[in-house]
């Protein structure tokens, strides 16, 4: 069986120690724990800033490192397993364990508890901080991270919050939001990012691609038992059903998030990618 490259770091000179047994390699070696520490970084195939990206990760979430050369990292990510290489510049070793997790679409964060002040990045939901404090400013509520920045309370909530919502209504809130091939944030982000992306604020966990998803997310279901909350998948793209006549999904096509009528989508889509390959519902 031939491992996918995506989920598992190997190559003809190293690979991740856990897979010993299971490929060839010159060197096995046990990754080393860091957190990547900017809003957003692309994570590549090769470290080549020319090569497209397969996916991202956001502000404060954690990878394994089996590698830095020439200014590059090849790590996996510890929140889906994906495996690629980042510039050396977006992580850090040892940093502490983030406390709290971004819950709006974006949020700006500023160098004081000051909304009047320039903010310095902007981070988007799924972005995870360490809280250090809080603070109030005529009449503004505010948490503080470690070096004095601030974002304001409402945007984040403690790790492991889950709102017992409804995912479909998380998707929602990126309407609008641009179309980015390999996106998976509030600042650009594709169909199988978002379905990723609003899963996890609900407490469930996806894996990152079209095709992971189809293979191995929730259970196959039939076209006429379609609603709410439901997934149709065609060669390469992903839908979420709004209802039993509308998807949502972010797609080439509008080159943002957006609602489709799901029968002209079908029709529209069919041209170039033919109809759709199955469709999927989240276990109970």
């Amino acid at each position: 069986m031939t491992l996918d490259r995506r989920l598992n770091a190997f190559r003809p000179d190293l690979a991740d120690a856990s897979l010993q047994g299971k490929v060839e390699a010159d060197r096995f070696v046990e990754g080393s724990k860091a957190q990547v520490v900017v809003p957003v970084v692309a994570l590549r195939p090769q470290p080549d800033l020319a090569r497209g990206i397969d996916t991202e990760l956001l502000f404060g979430e954690d990878v394994d490192v089996f590698e830095r050369r020439d200014g590059w990292c090849w790590v996996k990510a510890a929140s889906d397993g994906y495996v690629g290489y980042l510039p050396e510049k977006a992580i850090l070793r040892e940093q502490a364990a983030p406390t709290h997790i971004v819950v709006t679409q974006r949020t700006f964060l500023y160098p004081e508890p000051e909304l009047r002040k320039p903010h310095t990045d902007v981070l988007s939901m799924g972005s995870r901080v360490r809280v250090t404090g809080t603070a109030e400013v005529r009449g503004n509520h505010y948490v503080v991270l470690e070096g004095g920045a601030a974002i304001f309370a409402k945007h984040v909530q403690p790790i492991g919050y889950n709102d017992g919502g409804d995912f479909v209504d998380v998707a929602l809130r990126f309407l609008e939001t641009p179309y980015l091939w390999g996106g998976r944030s509030g600042l650009g982000i594709d169909c199988s990012g978002l379905v990723q992306l609003a899963l996890l604020m609900t407490g469930r966990v996806a894996p990152r691609d079209t095709d992971m998803q189809a293979a191995g997310l929730g259970e196959p279901i039939a076209r006429e038992e379609l609603r709410r909350g439901d997934f149709v998948f065609w060669k390469g793209h992903v839908a979420i059903m709004e209802d039993e006549k509308t998807i949502v999904h972010a797609n080439g096509h509008t080159m943002t998030v957006a609602r489709e009528n799901f029968a002209a989508a079908v029709e529209r889509i069919g041209w170039l990618y033919q109809q759709p390959t199955g469709y999927r519902r989240l276990r109970d």
